[in-house]
């Protein structure tokens, strides 16, 4: 049984990045993958403005001048000019208004008193003060955004004002879904005793959304290995990353790690020392000159949904082109609400709620956590990790949390 530590770097060894590029527009490059460093040839701010309304002048000129002259304009934002100030002069500016030639600071309105065309100023401003240089943000040629990042809003935003109408991006990893089960039932089906709909396959295209690839849902097999076998085969003719859910402990009808080997797989992973989710089938295939990557998750929901936030999230990141930064899960430090449990056997993860006040996170556990309590997930966004042989940490302490 390998460690958490241990199959994640196995996993994260395994995958082989997307060499597949495409052109975007912009208005449809949310949450893809750059695949290279961006530049631009304009400078930010592009020339010396206001960052107020108020009024611009030359510094030096204070020395000399109790009031200023009010020239005979003003400067309000997207009006190109050639204006420039003369001695003992000012002019009337509005936010993101250009700069005149001859002024270095612009003094709020609020800041001053105006008598007809002259300026008194109530403070004494420092030089450049409430102007936005030319270059002070982003100097041209400079790099702006790198290859391997996820396009957010914010990179939507400076790749417009950068005038980039269409991006170059990474193509989408596509993840085929298999349910397997003979409990198992659509979630359209009237449900019989011992019958349960099937609600990892609809719980996993989410997550696989939420990752920036494209889900693939395949249905629900049976535990009949002949039907298995016809499935994972059209899984990987159609994607790039297979996940399964149910069939890869050690129980009679548990046949998944039997039909990868007799489909050519290389089975890396059989069990890995992680609650829940002990059960965990990591495989490859090598075909066509490329590697596809099999994930058998435990069919207990909460098995699910751990073992996809702890190592198939971080996987499909490095599969989609992206920096190293988006593999690897991110923890905080957190009070507990609540004494927390665990067995210490295995790396324990305990979901629930984080919230943080004024001073610090906190994290409140909930109540149940059965591998099988799908509905204890609600509005959960945190999970508590107690490692190998601590069993115990009290209400009040510090606990590292995952933030999901």
């Amino acid at each position: 049984m390998i460690s958490v530590q241990a199959a994640e770097s196995l996993i994260l060894d395994l995958v082989q990045p997307i060499q597949e590029y495409e052109e975007v527009d912009l208005n449809q490059a949310l949450g893809r993958i750059l695949t290279q460093d961006i530049y631009s040839d304009l400078d930010f701010p592009h020339w010396h403005n206001s960052a107020m309304d108020g009024y611009a002048l030359c510094h030096g000129d204070l020395a000399e001048f109790d009031t200023l002259a009010i020239a005979p304009t003003d400067i309000p934002a997207g009006r190109f000019h050639n204006f420039a100030i003369t001695k003992g002069e000012c002019v009337r500016i509005f936010t993101g208004g250009m700069l005149p030639q001859g002024t270095d600071t612009v003094v709020m309105q609020e800041d001053v008193e105006v008598n007809g065309d002259l300026l008194k100023l109530k403070i004494m401003p420092k030089l450049g003060e409430y102007v936005r240089q030319k270059g002070e943000f982003y100097q041209a040629g400079k790099t702006l955004l790198r290859g391997g990042m996820r396009i957010n809003p914010p990179e939507i935003g400076i790749l417009a004002a950068t005038q980039y109408q269409k991006i170059q991006v990474v193509r989408q990893p596509r993840i085929s879904i298999i349910s397997t089960g003979n409990e198992l039932q659509e979630l359209s089906n009237s449900l019989q005793s011992g019958q349960i709909v099937d609600s990892n396959q609809y719980a996993l295209v989410a997550l696989i959304a939420q990752s920036g690839a494209i889900p693939i849902p395949l249905g629900i097999v049976g535990d009949r290995p002949e039907h298995l076998a016809v499935i994972i085969q059209k899984a990987l003719d159609s994607s790039d990353l297979v996940i399964s859910t149910g069939g890869v402990s050690v129980g009679d009808y548990d046949y998944v790690d039997q039909v990868l080997a007799n489909l050519g797989a290389n089975v890396h992973i059989h069990a890995c020392a992680i609650k829940p989710g002990k059960p965990l089938t990591v495989a490859t295939f090598d075909r066509n000159h490329r590697r596809q990557i099999y994930f058998g998750l435990p069919g207990n929901p909460a098995s699910t949904m751990v073992g996809f936030y702890r190592f198939i999230k971080g996987a499909i990141a490095k599969l989609s082109g992206a920096s190293s930064l988006y593999w690897y899960p991110q923890y905080i430090q957190a009070t507990t609400l609540d004494d927390l449990h665990a067995q210490g056997r295995r790396e324990a993860y305990l979901w629930g709620y984080l919230s943080c006040d004024r001073r610090s996170w906190q994290f409140q556990p909930v109540r149940n956590y059965s591998s099988g309590n799908l509905i204890s997930w609600a509005g959960a966004n945190g999970l508590a990790m107690l490692k190998v042989n601590q069993t115990y940490i009290p209400q009040g302490e510090s606990v590292q949390v995952m933030m999901i």
